[in-house]
């Protein structure tokens, strides 16, 4: 059974917890600029920003995905430790490329500066890196 990328609106209580263990293993920096991830959770489904990859009914990443004027911004994309190489991440890139895609927009990764994994990251996954004020 495939990761399901899908938009995160109204989570269930699973949900909320699956999102509480996917961000509990995110370093701090990928939080910023919220102080933790319960703060990085309500704020991206206020926004409506929220994505995950579902997987038998749980889901293993998330990240944001926000649409502006100049495109679309990929941010806070971290999969649940234990589930880390296994294509979640690649699969909601994909999903990102193919809203961006569908717009005729470009996408680019949002991340703080002068963090060289993220830059290899993106580099490896040829997204544009657009650096995030702290």
């Amino acid at each position: 059974m495939p990761v399901i990328a899908e938009a995160v609106t109204q989570p269930s209580a699973q949900d909320r917890t699956d999102l509480e263990k996917i961000y509990a293993d995110a370093p701090a920096w990928l939080l910023a600029p919220y102080p933790d991830a319960a703060s990085l959770i309500d704020a991206g489904l206020a926004a409506g920003s929220l994505i995950a990859g579902r997987f038998n009914d749980r889901l293993l990443g998330a990240a944001w995905l926000a649409q502006d004027a100049d495109g679309w911004q990929l941010s806070h994309l971290c999969v649940r430790k234990l589930t880390r190489g296994r294509g979640v991440a690649a699969r909601l890139v994909a999903e990102a490329r193919r809203r961006a895609a569908a717009t005729n927009q470009p996408l680019r990764l949002l991340a703080p500066p002068r963090h060289l994994e993220v830059q290899a990251w993106a580099h490896r996954l040829e997204l544009p890196l657009q650096e995030q004020e702290v």
